[in-house]
């Protein structure tokens, strides 16, 4: 990330503020609250907003470190992700040696490959030889209880967990011009218009949200909420197109492409969810759950993301 630019000045400046502003509002609100009622809303309000200054400064720290300090990053928040997926879905003891190879060697590998921007394995090593290799590794214990289902829960958790958030840091190696912040700038956009959309369907869905969407997944998904947080986000991302190659035009399409997608991740991992009888992932993000609660979305938008600018405006 390149410090000196203009843009990244901005941007900057944009996201501080923007946090400022919220930590300024949540102090003002808790002074005022008058009712039990509205200082807990107001205290989850600041939890939340605390929480995502710690993000913002680790995902900054980690683009203004280059390539290396990004891939490092991403690396321990997969790691993180799939713990909590593989924590709430039931194993068996004959799982142990596929879950070992899962964490300790496909995790690091597919990183690996992101740092040394080996594409072709990249695109595979997940989706076709950990596919094969995770039922070869259960087989060999001899226990056929539940089977299917197991080797389905493991390949799912390195799908979405590892695979699907290696995208993100991948980003990096894209040949794509012209680019005013370098990779980091397309990191930025993804990951501000993906939250964005979950931030603003929130938003909206609690000023006028009346029809819910699945209400036996996310009963706090409306039509509303996820029409005006869809939209927001959309004029967000055409806002944000200094930071990719796009035209506005088409970094309001991408950005419309991106919300969809990650609207749908999080239903689909709400659905994970509520199979299992579990509210959050987990407990580790302050007002958010956890890391799998702030990754859903961003793990189904980003290959999509990815691939969109590979096929399309890589030089």
């Amino acid at each position: 990330m390149n410090l000196s630019s203009e843009v990244t000045r901005h941007v900057l400046l944009v996201a501080f503020g923007v946090l400022a502003m919220a930590s300024l509002v949540g102090f003002i609100l808790g002074r005022t609250a008058k009712t039990e009622a509205a200082r807990a809303t107001v205290a989850n309000l600041n939890a939340r907003t605390n929480s995502w200054w710690l993000m913002v400064l680790v995902l900054f720290a980690a683009l203004a470190a280059g390539r290396l300090g990004t891939v490092l990053i991403f690396a321990l928040i997969s790691f993180l992700a799939l713990r909590e997926f593989i924590t709430a879905t039931p194993t068996r003891r004959a799982d142990h040696r596929a879950l070992f190879v899962s964490f300790f060697v496909i995790l690091p590998f597919q990183f690996w490959l992101v740092y040394t921007g080996w594409y072709g394995m990249f695109t595979i090593l997940i989706p076709v030889y950990a596919f094969v290799l995770i039922p070869m590794l259960l087989v060999i214990h001899g226990d056929a209880t539940d089977f299917l289902q197991r080797t389905s829960r493991t390949q799912w958790g390195l799908m979405v967990c590892v695979y699907f958030i290696s995208h993100i840091p991948m980003l990096l190696t894209l040949p794509v011009q012209p680019l005013r912040m370098g990779g980091a700038g397309l990191v930025l956009y993804l990951v501000a218009v993906t939250q964005g959309s979950d931030v603003f369907q929130y938003v909206w869905g609690k000023l006028c949200g009346r029809r819910p969407i699945a209400p036996k997944l996310s009963p706090k998904k409306t039509l509303e909420g996820l029409a005006g947080g869809v939209l927001t986000a959309s004029a967000l991302g055409a806002g944000m197109f200094r930071l990719t190659p796009f035209t506005p035009l088409q970094s309001f399409v991408v950005a419309l492409l991106l919300c969809l997608t990650g609207f749908f991740g999080g239903l689909i991992m709400s659905a994970i969810k509520r199979e299992r009888g579990i509210k959050d992932w987990g407990s580790l993000i302050e007002g958010h759950g956890g890391m799998m609660d702030r990754m859903d979305s961003l793990c189904f938008s980003a290959p999509v993301y990815f691939h969109v600018l590979r096929y399309f405006f890589t030089v």
